[in-house]
């Protein structure tokens, strides 16, 4: 990723308090230094014990369709409507995963198995068949070519994680007869916890064994899986409010995840997230002298596969959206052994995923720029559909914002560059019920809850830097024509 230093000069500027304009947008204009100088690090981690509460009283957990993110939602509009927002809470259907009985039996040995979200359920009693290793080639059971002059019909695949989704993993293996797939992770930590996506695209029994597990299948045998799941349709909540203030034409939104997934309290993933456009929302209030409005998200369920963010996209007419000039997207700011990345929306760094939307390059630039004067050189990290600005690229809607990662291992040059441990996860506790207050990055967390702020306030006055994307205007105008239409 190239960083532009040129840029940072002219985001910098008079530090103007956010959070102290007059009621009615009358106020001193808010721009990115005075809207993150504003930004209060203790209070961000107030709202995480705050999280961290709600999980503890629940279960352990804030997950999708349960009391947790019940009371997470209340919090948030609490929050929200205390700094004189109006706040809407749109539902949306979602299926729930859960599952229960989770075992795998392989010569003479029990051996740990998680089945990976919306996996179809294995017959009662279990299924015994033969197993079939696929080939740990360039594109490990993404493509059919990798199962030439293998007989899986009726069989159980072993796979391993990487490269392409776990969905296309289990479709192809179904296509060629398969009866079931294990997926076997690239990393020496866990087992590889995911999702098929939607409950509409799982066709076999799919479950993770970890690495070391994986080795051991390899010499082939019979196995005996046993996955226990059931898929609910359940209700739940998105959190939606913008600014009354700035050009509902314009509109820069910023968005979290608000649900953790079952095993966890979710305090990084993505509480962090929250917790940072929370604080951000507070010190900008309902009514700033902003030129562009400014709307925050708080999605649900995207734990089991971006349903609340695709739901509000799908929801949008034409109009809608064309109103929204950029997406920024903040899920996991606060790593326990935190890497400082700027999603890549030009694809600079040349691997992995492609570029974003026109206009994602633009905001890559400024949020490398800001996290740069803030002290850091970040690196790049891809879009590759995991969190909630897949639907809005999907939509066309340029696209951005700050990661500190997840499984991934911090390499020896970024542990030069940032600190923390090399060759470890860069959050260990990901997905896991260590995923706590205790456990979150601090300096991280306040860092990026810094530059959120940064980043909202430049937006919210002007949107020219997003590659030179201008206002919807004309767009915006012939698109409202065509839904008269």
């Amino acid at each position: 990723m190239r960083v532009r230093v040129g840029l940072v000069a002219g985001l910098s500027g008079a530090l103007l308090l956010a959070g102290c304009s007059d009621p009615d947008g009358g106020g001193p204009p808010v721009d990115g230094p005075g809207l993150a100088a504003a930004i209060d690090a203790d209070a961000v981690v107030g709202d995480l014990e705050q999280l961290q509460r709600i999980a503890d009283e629940n279960g352990g957990n804030r997950s999708v369709g349960t009391p947790g993110y019940d009371a997470s939602v209340d919090y948030v509009v609490g929050q929200l409507e205390g700094a004189g927002f109006d706040v809407e809470t749109p539902e949306f259907d979602v299926d729930r995963f859960d599952a229960h009985t989770q075992t795998l039996a392989f010569a003479g040995r029990d051996v740990l198995v998680e089945a990976l979200t919306y996996s179809p359920a294995t017959p009662q009693g279990g299924l015994t068949a033969r197993l079939v290793p696929a080939p740990s080639d360039e594109t490990p059971g993404c493509e059919a070519t990798d199962y030439d002059g293998l007989d899986v019909t009726g069989a159980v695949v072993l796979v391993d994680r990487g490269v392409c989704p776990f969905a296309q993993k289990q479709q192809v293996a179904a296509d060629r007869g398969a009866v079931a797939v294990l997926v076997a992770d690239n990393e020496d930590e866990g087992l590889p916890g995911g999702t098929l996506g939607a409950k509409a695209d799982a066709r076999i029994p799919t479950g993770g064994v970890s690495k070391a597990d994986g080795v051991a299948l390899r010499q082939g045998g019979d196995v005996t899986l046993t996955l226990d799941t059931t898929v609910e349709t359940v209700k739940s909540r998105n959190v939606i409010a913008q600014t009354k203030t700035g050009d509902s034409g314009n509109v820069v939104m910023a968005g979290a995840h608000l649900d953790s997934v079952p095993d966890g309290p979710g305090i990084n993933d993505d509480g962090s997230g929250v917790a940072s456009l929370l604080e951000t929302a507070r010190q900008l209030g309902a009514k700033p002298n902003t030129a562009n409005a400014v709307r925050f998200a708080f999605w649900g369920a995207e734990e089991e596969g971006l349903n609340g963010s695709t739901a509000y996209v799908e929801g949008l007419d034409d109009a809608g959206r064309a109103d929204i000039a950029l997406y920024l997207n903040f899920d996991m700011v606060g790593s326990h052994n935190a890497g400082y990345f700027v999603y890549d929306g030009d694809n600079s760094d040349n691997v992995g995923e492609g570029p974003g939307p026109e206009g994602s390059a633009g905001i890559e630039r400024t949020f490398a720029a800001i996290v740069l004067q803030l002290g850091v050189t970040p690196g790049g990290t891809d879009f590759d559909g995991r969190s909630d600005y897949g639907p809005f690229i999907a939509a066309g809607i340029p696209a951005g914002g700050l990661f500190t990662g997840a499984e991934e291992k911090k390499t020896p040059a970024q542990a030069g560059q940032w600190g923390g441990e090399a060759d470890a996860m860069l959050d260990p506790n990901y997905h896991t019920a260590q995923d706590t207050v205790a456990n979150v990055d601090r300096a991280a967390l306040a860092l990026n809850a810094e530059a959120i702020g940064y980043g909202i306030g430049h937006y919210a006055q002007s949107t020219d830097g997003v590659n030179g994307v201008p206002p919807a205007g004309d767009a915006r105008t012939a698109a409202r024509a065509d839904v008269g239409k």
